[in-house]
């Protein structure tokens, strides 16, 4: 693709995501391919437009098939890796993606499609690490276990959950637990420069890991920070699939005040289904022209 034609396609993509995106047109930057795969949301498999770039991967809401976006996240290629997932029943086509960040599973329409994103991306991975010299991120976020996968906690195996009994998710791990079960918090330095909950079990092994050797007080590092009290919504907004705070590229984010983009608000077009295998009206993603 030339120059002139690879500018105008990212310009409209921009214009796609509107001011509520960040400027994609870069030095360097070219669009490689598009299209919708389902991604693996906290309550529900949902539709998502993916574009991906030679350096930056960019995925949001559809609000208006090809022709309006929100909720725009930017993945940078060089922390990516990726995972081939088996069939599961109704989930075909699918692979995960991982980040230090934040990891998630998408699903392609065919798996002729799910072997070219899987190749165009780790191809523009690879590019990425040889020309920088960097080595490929070794640590990655886990992968959240959906809500629908278990009506207790998966740690104590006791607490059954409930309208006031609201599920959590372990951000060391990616399990489902209750509240107590998940009343402490780390920094986990790949993820985040903030205490995040995570799961006794996950607060225990970290804790033995950092506590000082030489310490006799046995006293841990400032990694780990006391329990919170759980009244029942002190962080129950970060335990949305989507946290915008700790995803790169998206604190210059502005006029989007709508939360994350995992939430039960229906604001993609209904006309695209929510089925796994939802984009065989898709050309391509990668027939550039």
């Amino acid at each position: 693709m030339n120059s002139e034609a690879n500018a105008r396609r990212i310009a409209m993509v921009e214009s796609c995501f509107g001011t509520s995106g960040q400027p994609l047109n870069e030095q360097g930057r070219v669009l490689v391919g598009e299209g919708v795969l389902t991604k693996m949301c906290r309550k529900k498999p949902k539709p998502r437009q993916f574009f991906l770039f030679n350096d930056i991967l960019v995925y949001g809401n559809i609000v208006l098939n090809k022709k309006k976006y929100n909720k725009q996240h930017l993945i940078p290629l060089e922390e990516v890796q990726l995972s081939s997932l088996e069939d599961d029943g109704q989930f075909r086509n699918g692979w995960l993606i991982k980040t230090p960040t934040k990891s998630f599973a998408v699903y392609a329409a065919t798996a002729t499609e799910k072997s070219e994103w899987m190749a165009h991306i780790n191809k523009c991975v690879s590019d990425l690490l040889r020309k920088s010299g960097k080595k490929a991120a070794e640590n990655h976020a886990a992968v959240w276990v959906p809500d629908s996968d278990t009506n207790i906690c998966m740690h104590c195996k006791k607490s059954q959950f409930t309208l006031i009994n609201r599920r959590h998710h372990c951000r060391k791990c990616g399990k489902v637990v209750c509240g107590p079960c998940s009343s402490k918090k780390v920094i986990l330095q790949h993820q985040s420069s903030k205490p995040l909950r995570v799961c006794l079990s996950c607060h225990d092994e970290i804790s033995s890991a950092q506590t000082q050797p030489n310490d006799s007080s046995g006293n841990l590092s400032n990694n780990l920070k006391k329990p919170a009290h759980d009244n029942g919504g002190d962080d129950d907004d970060d335990d949305d699939d989507d946290d915008e705070e700790e995803e790169e590229g998206l604190k210059d984010r502005t006029n989007d005040s709508s939360g994350d983009d995992d939430s039960d608000e229906d604001t993609d077009d209904p006309s695209i289904q929510t089925h796994p295998s939802a984009t065989e009206y898709l050309p391509t993603p990668f027939d550039v022209p």
